[in-house]
């Protein structure tokens, strides 16, 4: 196995992460074992054993009949590596930089909302293992901890952005902003294609919806200065048991998926308003699938756009969003800083979002499933594999340099109906 040694331990910025592989080999003379298996099918069923029924379905539900799930596992198939031989390797390093920020790889924790259904330390477990692992994490507005409680649990040293449910009452989407704003998150991501949930079947027959039940508000509404004048206002009491769940109905109906869409005329002061907050920090747009909506984006100015179909939960029947982003990148990969969402589940998978013009790629259902699964050591476990699945990946390869990662490393099959690999719908 790789020795501890090896010339390109000491030639890169980051930890080897291939050496987990050996970690992991060695562990059972030390009476060690991982938490569990890493591959996504046995992954996810670990799981679902685990997890609450509520936890479960919220999780690994989509939307409608899963065509649009089953579409981006299929894009990827489509795509296939072409192995380089002979390269030299020592001089490998998955560090790079975004918005100026520099991360151990282009890996990022997707923003996923009320992490308590999945694990009581909800989203502290994902911010502070991405602060360790020198990754970006993403906040969702519909999370369960509040926005101080994850900047905290990232640390001063984290990198960190903050993904936006736009409420239609603007002070308090104004008071989200600020409280990011203050609280070290350096960009902000509006989420463009959840004004409310998509049909998913088994939520729907369950009444599976945490915010009006126990859950409630959770800590990130809870803590909002508007949001609570709100409450004050429709004279109801955030702090009497009593009144939990119709507080939790007000904070989700009103503020986060709400229903009342926006466009792109509104699009430029939301935007102007966060960098005032901020003091200039970049402001994403997430959720684009259409070469049209790249190119407005690229005219009102945005500083990025997440290429990404919610990961098959919204629009059921939807177009692979791997194929959107190869569009897109051609469209415009030249004039914003493109990163891609939807459908990640291995090394491979990151590395041909990469070919196809993503800068960043982000991942969900994985840490998700592991947190729900094990908890800190789960999440660290999972990302730690994933680090290392893509590094081993670039050495055997061939393919040192993330510069070298691009359209000619793939060969691409023609469109078509390709079985997935796995009839799991998640």
């Amino acid at each position: 196995m790789s020795n501890p040694t090896n010339p390109n331990v000491n030639q890169r910025s980051t930890p080897q992460w291939a050496l987990y592989q050996r970690e992991l080999f060695w562990a059972p003379n030390e009476g060690k074992h991982p938490p569990f298996n890493t591959h996504p099918d046995k992954l996810r069923e670990t799981a679902r054993e685990r997890l609450s029924q509520a936890g479960w379905h919220y999780a690994s539900c989509n939307a409608g009949l899963s065509w649009t799930h089953y579409a981006n596992r299929q894009a990827f198939y489509r795509h296939q590596i072409i192995p380089r031989m002979l390269v030299d390797t020592t001089q490998r390093d998955t560090a790079t930089t975004i918005f100026g920020h520099r991360v151990a790889a282009p890996i990022g924790f997707a923003p996923i909302g009320i992490n308590r259904i999945y694990h009581a330390t909800g989203e502290l477990s994902p911010a502070k293992v991405a602060r360790e692992l020198g990754l970006l994490y993403c906040l969702s507005s519909a999370g369960s901890y509040s926005i101080e409680d994850v900047a905290k649990a990232n640390g001063e040293d984290g990198v960190r952005f903050f993904q936006l449910y736009w409420s239609p009452d603007d002070s308090v989407a104004l008071s989200m902003l600020k409280r990011a704003a203050d609280n070290g998150f350096t960009a902000c991501m509006l989420t463009t294609d959840t004004w409310q949930l998509g049909w998913r079947h088994d939520d729907v027959e369950r009444g599976n919806y945490a915010f009006y039940h126990e859950h409630g508000a959770g800590d990130l509404g809870l803590r909002d200065p508007a949001f609570l004048q709100r409450v004050k206002e429709m004279k109801l009491d955030a702090g009497d048991p009593k009144d939990k769940k119709e507080v939790g109905a007000q904070w989700i109906d009103g503020h986060i998926w709400h229903g009342q869409s926006f466009s792109w005329e509104r699009v430029p002061w939301l935007m102007e308003n966060w960098k005032k907050l901020s003091n200039g920090k970049p402001f994403c747009l997430k959720g684009l699938q259409s070469v049209a909506d790249a190119k407005k984006a690229v005219e009102v100015g945005v500083d990025g756009i997440v290429v990404s179909n919610h990961a098959g939960r919204q629009v059921d029947g939807a177009i692979a969003s791997l194929d959107a982003l190869e569009k897109i990148a051609e469209a415009v990969g030249d004039k914003t800083y493109i990163m891609y969402d939807s459908g990640i589940r291995g090394g491979a998978d990151v590395f041909k979002a990469l070919a196809l013009g993503a800068k960043f790629v982000f991942v969900g259902r994985l840490w998700v499933y592991a947190l729900g699964s094990g908890g800190e050591d789960g999440v660290r476990h999972v990302m730690k594999g994933l680090l290392a699945d893509f590094d081993i990946l670039m050495n055997v390869a061939g393919y040192p340099d993330l510069k070298d990662i691009n359209r000619d490393a793939l060969d691409s099959l023609p469109k078509g109906a390709y079985f997935p690999s796995t009839m799991e719908v998640a």
